[in-house]
Order: structure tokens, then sequence, then C-alpha cells
């Protein structure tokens, strides 16, 4: 209750902050069919997240949601989702996830956020967005180790796209901060061409997702790997609250 108490004021005097949260997997617009509620410790998830949200973001914050937003497998499907997002406090910032299947085009979805007013929420596809002096970059990712050549052509385009978005946020005294919905680092294992991206850049911090359950959760990597600290924001993970990252 205490540092709840304490950002609320830190958001009273001034301060903008920039908290993550990954993996919402929202259903009301597809229904109980596809609700995370079957698995255990997601019983009430989207009330016990909005709740939790309310209490600690302002709408001067932002938020960056790193992939698996919603059910939907389109952008019309998606409305009660993305009606819901822009409810919550604070500016979004959405990254694509694996379950992401609404997800077109940049236009598309900028013009569909435009024409339902959902003036909240931004995307991040080949861009970064500047907030305070930090550098809100990143992309999905893929799997750590492409299983056939159409994984790998995946990866190269996943590459690309982490590159674009930490170089159009490279401005002096700005930090780049990466959110990928895949983690880059799992286990024993890594995604050599995605961690090459992050030390030649000088990325400091990666959040990631896509991790779930108390058995996963024991092989994600969190902490120092080559000069990197990866923070693991998964829902489940993070008790259904954004994290503060700034």
């Amino acid at each position: 209750m205490l540092t709840i108490f304490f950002w609320k004021q830190r958001n009273r005097w001034g301060f903008m902050s920039i908290y993550a949260i990954a993996d919402l997997h929202l259903s009301f617009s597809t229904g109980k069919s596809k609700s995370m509620e079957i698995f255990e410790g997601w019983e009430g998830y989207e009330f016990r997240l909005g709740k939790n949200w309310r209490s600690i973001v302002s709408d001067d914050d932002t938020v960056v949601v790193v992939g698996d937003l919603s059910w939907a497998m389109s952008l019309t499907e998606a409305y009660e989702d993305f009606c819901y997002l822009n409810g919550l406090p604070g500016k979004k910032v959405l990254v694509k996830g694996n379950h992401d299947y609404w997800w077109s085009s940049r236009k598309k979805i900028e013009d569909y956020l435009a024409e339902n007013k959902f003036s909240t929420i931004s995307i991040l596809h080949n861009s970064s967005e500047i907030v305070g002096k930090y550098a809100i970059c990143g992309t999905r990712g893929w799997l750590l180790t492409p299983k056939n050549g159409k994984d790998s052509l995946i990866l190269r385009r996943e590459v690309g796209r982490l590159k674009t978005s930490i170089l159009s946020g490279k401005v002096e005294g700005i930090e780049p901060l990466v959110f990928m919905h895949y983690p880059p680092v799992y286990d024993c294992f890594e995604c050599e061409e995605i961690m090459k991206v992050l030390v030649e850049n000088g990325v400091k911090r990666c959040y990631y997702g896509h991790v779930h359950g108390k058995i996963s959760a024991r092989k994600a990597r969190i902490g120092n790997y080559k000069g990197v600290s990866f923070i693991l924001v998964a829902c489940d993970q993070v008790g259904f609250s954004p994290v503060l990252v700034a």
C-alpha cells in the first residue's frame, strides 16, 4: 500500500512514469470460449488487471503492452478489447505478440484506432516512441532456434525491425528501452541474432512476456546476461499489475 501511495504522489508532483505488462489476453470480444480463466491462477484476471492498473497508473503515464493483447482474430472482432484498454488510465504502446492475429499493417491499425477514437493507444512497428529521457523500442521477436527456412526468414525480418526501431529512437541523451514479446534468452538458449542487436546498440534493459506458468517461469532468464538486464512482465508472473520501468 505504501508503494502505491508513493507512486500516486509522484504523479501528482508532475512526474511521468513508464510501466510494462504483457499477455493481457483480453476476451471481452470473444467471450468465455477463449478466456484464460480455464488456467490456474487466472480467475477473474480482467477485473484484477483493471483494478491494479487503475490503482497505480495515471493519465500522464505510459504503459507498454508487450504482446498478446487480445484473443480476437481481426480488428473488427477486437473492438471491445480495445474499448477496455482505451478506457484504462495512461497512454498505451502496443507491441505485437504471437497471438495478436488482429495485427495487420501499420496504416490499417492506425486508421482503425483513429476511426474508433482510441486516442490513448499507439503501436510499435518499425518505430520507437520517446517518453522523457527514454526511447521505447521493440518488436515481436521470434523463436530462439528457427526450425526451418520459414522461421529463419521471420527471424531475419524481426531482427531488421528491432534494428530499425532502436535506430529510430537514437537521440543523444536518450536511453533505448527494448520490449519484445518473445524472450531473446530462455533457459540455456539464446537467439544470437537478437542478442547481437541488443549488445551492439548498448541496450541495458529488455522487457519480455510470452512465458506463463510456474514450471516455464523457472527457466525464464531474469537479470543480467551479456550486459543486458532481462525482465519478465507476463501478466500472471507479475500479479496482473503493470511493472514500473522508469
